[in-house]
């Protein structure tokens, strides 16, 4: 057996058991386990790993882990320019691009409203989700922890607020997305883009108030679905300006 001593820091902690928390721990590991193996068995998903320091040296996840190693495991850094240290992923993704998992819908759709592509279906397998990040390089947003470590899924965020208002500020906070924001420029409904589409096009699919009140409005061209600046507008609008604030 080997044995090895960890010490998990800021939000990492969260995944540990109460006894590990902020402290530095030994634990014994299998003679071949890597880094990876080691910190997922402890419970922290791998993708929410920025750097890993073994003896104080920068590695990565496939680093075996020896007799005496000392493994100090760190988060996204929101201060400090560690772009000197090896980082896990080799390959940042330049697009954000997101896929959520079944239970969170409601940020999905909150995505989409600040213009970024996110794929949602209640029905979604962890199978599928899997399949799509491998072929279309997505952000995987996720509350199951398990999801995250799939050997195949690089980049991904464990969700930890309930609220989707809450949820899309965490996400806008930890990723710095408040810069590439591009509301109502995808449909809430479907995620395809929108156009600006002539009153006088859409006014028998409008409801009478809407038809007295609204003189701009936007469509999809896949689901066909009609958008205005009504009162959900709104209140959408504001819940996105709330996060742009915090961040």
């Amino acid at each position: 057996m080997v044995t090895a001593t960890f010490r998990f820091y800021e939000e990492l902690n969260d995944f540990l058991a109460p006894e590990r928390r902020r402290r530095e721990f030994a634990c014994s590991c299998a003679r071949a386990a890597t880094t990876k193996h080691m910190i997922e068995a402890l419970g922290v998903p791998h993708t929410e790993v920025e750097l890993i320091l073994v003896n104080g040296e920068s590695v990565g996840f496939d680093r075996l882990l020896k007799d005496g190693d000392r493994v100090a495991v760190f988060p996204k850094f929101e201060m400090a320019d560690i772009t000197p240290l090896l980082r896990v992923r080799e390959h940042p993704l330049r697009v954000m691009r997101f896929v959520a998992d079944a239970h969170l819908g409601g940020l999905a759709h909150l995505l989409r409203m600040a213009g970024f592509d996110t794929l949602y279906d209640n029905r979604y397998h962890d199978s599928e989700i899997e399949a799509i990040v491998m072929n279309d390089g997505r952000i995987v947003l996720t509350r199951d922890r398990e999801l995250l470590k799939r050997r195949s899924i690089t980049h991904g965020c464990y969700v930890r607020t309930l609220k989707p208002p809450q949820q899309l500020c965490e996400i806008f906070d930890r990723l710095d997305l408040a810069r590439s924001v591009r509301p109502f420029t995808l449909c809430l409904n479907c995620n395809a883009p929108l156009r600006a589409i002539e009153k006088a096009q859409v006014l028998t699919r409008l409801p009478p108030s809407v038809r007295e009140r609204f003189d701009h409005f936007s469509t999809c061209d896949v689901c066909r679905r009609v958008f205005w600046e009504g009162s959900h507008w709104h209140r959408m609008r504001a819940v996105l300006e709330d996060c742009m604030r915090s961040d």
